[in-house]
Parts: structure tokens; sequence; C-alpha cells
């Protein structure tokens, strides 16, 4: 499954770098993330509960970035388990674009699901990452905008 998408924030790139790289940022935007452990600077463990049509999992895993090219891109990558609900791994190339005083987010995504929820159906696992996805973005949106108001 591939799926892609951009986001406009209203921040410098520098400080949508930053934010892309704060556990803490990214801990209250990953939808249903309940723990995100920075172990390294390019590696991160997560325990994300995700409900995908009726299969209810809470899915435990290591993500790591790679292709660091600050402030412009990264690849970030990694893999999960949910038991008996099966894994879910792939990765993202994530790009920030300077736009006068805004920053474009870009990101193409690759994933791969097995397990119980691979025989949900890829319409309902697509449609389901891509509300995922939407989510993380607007949620990352806000936060972003938030830190810069503070400031």
């Amino acid at each position: 499954m591939d799926m892609g998408g951009e986001e406009r924030i209203a921040a410098p790139r520098e400080v949508v770098w930053e934010a892309l790289n704060d556990p803490d940022i990214l801990r209250q935007c990953i939808p249903g993330c309940q723990s995100l452990e920075q172990k390294s600077p390019t590696e991160l463990a997560a325990t994300v509960k995700l409900k995908v049509g009726p299969v209810s999992a809470t899915f435990s895993g290591e993500v790591t970035l790679s292709d660091i090219n600050p402030p412009e891109s990264y690849m970030i990558s990694g893999e999960g388990k949910g038991g008996i609900a099966g894994f879910a791994k792939g990765s993202a190339t994530v790009t920030l674009l300077e736009d006068g005083a805004d920053t474009l987010l870009r990101y193409a995504t690759k994933a791969q699901v097995g397990g119980k929820i691979a025989q949900l159906g890829s319409r309902l696992i697509d449609s389901t990452s891509q509300k995922l996805a939407a989510q993380f973005f607007a949620d990352f949106n806000k936060a972003v905008v938030a830190r810069v108001s503070r400031a």
C-alpha cells in the first residue's frame, strides 16, 4: 500500500524540523500512541493502540530515522507487532519545503500488513491508513502552530 500527501504549516521550516524530531510532539500527534521513547537520536520505541474495522490491537515496535538531511528531509521506517492481530511495517519519506513564511510538508509512504488485519481487505486498510495519516498531520500542524504562537 502506497500513500502520499502534503500539509501546509504556518511556521518556518526549522521549527517544523525541530517538531518532527521532538518525541513529545510526535507522541501527542500519533493516533492511539500510548508511549514513544527516544532510545537514540535515530531510534524510537513506540506502543500504539489502533482499531481497523472490527480488529483492535496494541502494536509495539521500533522506529528508525535514516537519510537525515536537516532541515530538509528524512526517512522514517518501522515495524510493529500486534499479537494475533498481525503486524504492520512501513516507511515514509518526509520532505520540508520553504514556501514564503510557511512550510510545505510532503510525505510518501509504503506500508505492509499481515495477519488478521490483512484479512480485512485492502479497501478498509487503505481508508483507515489515510484517515490516520490525515489525523496525524492535522494534529501535528496544530502542535507546530501552537509552538510558534507561544514563542
